[in-house]
């Protein structure tokens, strides 16, 4: 019967064909009921058997959270589902980390689907809020860049998230943290939305409701957290933060967990351990708000100490109550508040806090320290330096001094005028009689004796200190220098400071004392000597140090790697910085490098010292307590600043002794050119003993003219007396010469006069004679001129009566000679013309020797020249006539050809014109002589 009823049974499915059956139904499936049935069905398939429920059903899934979003019932079975899918059983066959990262890849490339997720966020539904918020987790866990990508394109996306943060829902909103804390790490963008979303007030609204710093949970945690991310590397949410106020904010946290530590009810013992790490995280965040060299650090730093942050911090810092890993972390805040602001490192030094030796002798009760016994309050600076260089100091409190030892490097940061006031702060304290225990240069320089074998971090963060007062400061060095020890005058041996830190480190390493303790006098002697004649030529006046020190290069001592090391570095620096005058001269320096140390240990202790990995690593190696093994010293060797200026000129200083001895290193201090060229030097020096043979050859010469002088002020003297005395002599001939050369003067004069007055005479004399002659001429030249008026008038009127008379004969001719009568007729009038003309001229000259003689009488001052304008018009006058009387003996010829008959009347005017010119000539003639 049973065998027939098994037959008759259905063949049994396995998982894979169930889950292939659901997810059909779930892709066709119309009603809602049947829907949710499928997704139960394949979620109870999730956990065991992943990989086929999301091969077959994943975007169906999707589909219906889509489609069925408003049935909470259903849209919480599909979450559920999901997550499982998401986080499936270890146990189960097909589990693997390639189910997340396919289903997150599913999620994210379609927009709409990480859309829907955040959509749910604004359901009150429980689930719903808090399924999604998980799903959108476990995506960003498994693809985060883009999972922001989306978060942050989605409409609505970012503020849906940071609305989460009001969820009274304690889960929702602790979910709500940790998601907002996943996206936000690496996109400023985000990061940038989330904080205008106002998130900044609603994380320190749950901070207040969780019970502050103090009280609160991890909740809190989460939300520093949570505001860490917002403000790491992001200055417009640093700048935001800081203009909305809500740097106060943090000044009223630290406060309000310092009054609950100093309450008499104070923190129970569980509630401190969750209390540190919420006073750590806040730390930590305002360290965000100081990486060094950030825009906004100066703004920052000003802003917190205006708000009252760092006084806070150094309260923290100095209580004695709470844990030392967060009082080295509030050091080391403190420390990033003041560095490289100048006027917060000044007003640094101003403040006051509780004096770290007394604190415990406070009285307590009940476990703690009494109210009615304030503590008594140093200066920070005394404060630090107790911290750091206190000797009873217990191996847990490492941190704290390293810390302390931070925040005074800070202080010092940048700052010249801070640095030479604590480094002669250091020298007067050290000079003094009194005795200063935490004076790093009674530490450093006293006999080692006193704290051999104790802690030695005591001497190497006074050298660490002393390294940053005088690393790359000229003045500082020249300041350390003036330090020095014993009484020359009472026969005492003068020890300088260099001098003492060599022998202090040379005497540590001899006794086997802790390789800190050498390690920090060499950091110190490699940062001084660098670039530095003066303290080079100081190290070198002490020629056993160096002996000392090659011997220790030379001991092949594997243990002590880093001595050795720093020891070559060190002789490296010497040779480099040497010169030719120095107490031992570079070439012997050289000899005894090569020599007895030879270049190739050299170079293999420099290089292993390179090497080495807390040199080599420093910068990823733990530098605190949490860097020793069980019970030791922690594992710290060098300060960062050292080891930078190690690494930066280990390349320098390894081929120093390559250099030739003859070859000098120039350095440059305060814009001063400290070091020449050998070649230079040796140049000058040849000048000077030139210029000094020079100036004893003048000397020389100078005494020789000296005695020459004298010989010659010697014969001027007696020059000067002959002089006198011919003096006198020439002074009396030269008054019988005055004498006589006025009387011959008067003579002179006399004369001069009596002939003046001849010459006078004389002039006049001939004056009124050439007068008389002008007068005479002149009537002579009116005379001549009349009658010259009067026979010219009468040739004209001749003239004309010929004319007359030839026009009426030309008239009378035969008419057979009518054609040569008008030729010559013609010819005639032109000559008539001809004569005409040469009349009117004839008449103008005559007007113009009138207007001449006229003017002779106003030019009786330039006689000469009246005379020649005189003579002149009547030479013009004569040519005239002669000219007249040339054409009319021409005009005559003319007549007597044309067979005209000529008077004798003519031919004696003729005669009587020539005796009438030769009288003028005559005139003429006796006028000039007497001229």
């Amino acid at each position: 019967m049973f065998r027939i009823l098994e037959s008759q049974a259905p063949a049994k499915q396995n998982a894979t064909t169930t889950i292939s059956t659901l997810s059909g139904r779930l892709q066709s499936a119309t009603l809602l009921e049947d829907r949710r049935a499928a997704i139960l069905g394949l979620r109870s398939f999730a956990k065991l058997y992943p990989a086929s429920v999301a091969s077959g059903a994943l975007r169906n899934l999707i589909s219906c959270l889509n489609n069925d979003v408003e049935d909470v019932d259903t849209t919480k079975v599909i979450l559920e589902t999901l997550l499982m899918l998401f986080n499936p059983d270890e146990t189960s066959p097909e589990a693997s980390d390639d189910i997340a990262l396919w289903l997150a890849d599913e999620f994210t490339q379609r927009q709409e689907n990480i859309t829907v997720l955040l959509d749910l966020l604004d359901t009150s539904d429980f689930f719903s809020r808090l399924y999604s918020l998980h799903l959108i987790s476990a995506i960003s866990t498994a693809r985060p860049q883009r999972t922001q990508e989306c978060v942050y394109t989605a409409p609505l996306g970012v503020s849906r998230l940071v609305a989460v943060l009001d969820d009274k829902r304690e889960a929702i909103r602790s979910e709500g943290i940790l998601l907002l804390t996943a996206l936000t790490p690496s996109s400023p963008d985000l990061q940038k939305l989330v904080a205008f979303e106002n998130a900044f007030d609603r994380i320190f609204g749950i901070i207040d409701a969780e019970g502050s710093l103090t009280h609160g949970g991890i909740a809190v945690q989460d939300c520093l957290s949570l505001l860490a991310n917002l403000l790491r590397l992001n200055v417009s949410n640093q700048s935001y933060f800081r203009e909305t106020g809500w740097v106060k904010k943090l000044h009223s946290l630290l406060k309000e967990s310092l009054r609950e530590q100093d309450s008499p009810d104070s923190v129970a013992d569980w509630a401190r351990p969750q209390r540190d790490k919420n006073v750590w995280g806040l730390l930590a965040v305002l360290q965000l708000f100081l990486i060094k060299g950030s825009i906004g650090t100066q703004a920052n730093q000003i802003s917190f100490w205006q708000s009252g942050v760092l006084t806070q911090v150094l309260d923290i810092a100095f209580h004695r109550s709470i844990d030392v890993s967060i009082r080295a972390e509030a050091l080391a805040t403190s420390a990033d508040l003041i560095r490289g602001n100048s006027g917060l490192q000044e007003s640094f030094g101003q403040l006051e806090v509780v004096s770290p030796r007394d604190q415990e002798e406070v009285p307590q009760v009940n476990g703690h320290a009494s109210t009615n016994n304030i503590p008594p309050r140093v200066n920070v600076l005394e404060a630090l330096l107790d911290l750091a260089l206190a000797a009873s100091s217990s191996i847990q409190a490492f941190d704290v001094r390293l810390s302390a030892c931070e925040c005074i490097k800070a202080y010092l940061y940048g700052h010249a005028q801070i640095r030479l006031f604590f480094l002669r702060r250091a020298i007067d304290g050290h000079m003094s009689d009194v005795h200063e225990a935490d004076n790093i240069l009674t530490i450093l320089v006293e006999d080692p004796e006193k704290w051999r074998g104790t802690d030695p971090y005591r001497p190497w963060i006074a050298s660490v200190l002393l390294f940053h007062l005088i690393y790359e400061d000229f003045d500082a060095k020249s300041t350390a220098m003036a330090v020095k020890d014993g009484d020359a005058e009472s026969g005492e041996e003068v020890v300088t400071c260099i001098q003492a830190l060599t022998g202090n480190m040379i005497s540590a390493e001899r006794k086997d004392e802790d390789e800190r303790v050498a390690i920090g006098y060499l950091m110190v002697l490699c940062g001084w000597l660098y670039e530095d004649h003066d303290g080079v030529n100081d190290f070198l006046g002490e020629g056993s140090n160096v002996q000392s020190i090659v011997q220790l290069v030379v001991q092949d001592n594997h243990s002590r790697v880093l001595v050795t090391g720093l020891c070559a570095f060190l002789l490296g620096i010497v040779y480099e910085f040497s010169t030719k005058d120095s107490p031992i001269s570079r070439e012997t320096l050289h000899q005894l490098l090569t020599g007895r140390l030879g270049r190739e240990q050299y170079s293999d202790r420099i290089t292993r010292l390179r090497e080495h990995p807390m040199v080599r690593d420093f910068e990823v190696l733990p530098q605190g307590l949490n860097s020793s093994s069980t019970g030791g010293l922690p594992e710290v060797y060098f300060d960062r600043t050292f080891v930078d200026f190690l690494k930066d000129n280990f390349s320098r200083i390894l081929r120093a002794i390559d250099r030739a001895p003859g070859i000098e290193v120039p350095v440059i201090a305060n814009g001063i050119q400290k070091g020449v060229s050998r070649e230079l030097v040796d140049s000058l020096r040849a000048q000077v003993e030139d210029r000094s043979q020079a100036i004893q050859k003048l000397e020389s010469d100078t005494v020789t003219i000296e005695r020459k002088l004298g010989q010659e002020q010697a014969d001027h003297r007696k020059a000067k007396e002959s002089a006198v005395i011919e003096l006198g002599r020439i002074k009396n001939i030269n008054d019988g010469l005055q004498r006589n050369h006025e009387e011959y003067l008067q003579k002179i004069t006399k004369e001069n006069r009596m002939s003046q007055l001849e010459a006078q005479k004389t002039h006049e004399a001939v004056v009124l004679s050439l007068q008389g002659d002008v007068q005479k001429s002149k009537e002579d030249g009116q005379a001549a001129v009349a009658r010259i008026q009067t026979r010219t008038d009468a040739e004209i009127d001749d003239l004309k009566s010929i004319i007359r008379s030839l026009e009426s004969e030309l008239a009378k001719t035969n008419k057979d000679h009518i054609q040569d009568l008008q030729t010559a007729h013609e010819d005639y009038s032109t000559k008539l013309s001809s004569l005409e003309s040469r009349l009117q001229r004839a008449e103008d000259k005559a007007v113009d020797a009138e207007a001449r003689s006229t003017r002779i009488q106003g030019e009786l001052d330039s006689k000469e020249d009246s005379r020649k304008a005189v003579q002149a018009e009547l030479d013009d006058l004569l040519m005239v006539l002669g000219d007249l009387e040339e054409k009319r003996s021409r005009d005559k010829k003319r007549l007597r050809v044309l067979g005209e008959q000529v008077s004798d009347g003519e031919d004696e005017e003729e005669e009587e014109d020539d005796e009438v010119e030769e009288e003028d000539d005559e005139v003429d003639e006796e006028g000039g002589s007497k001229i």
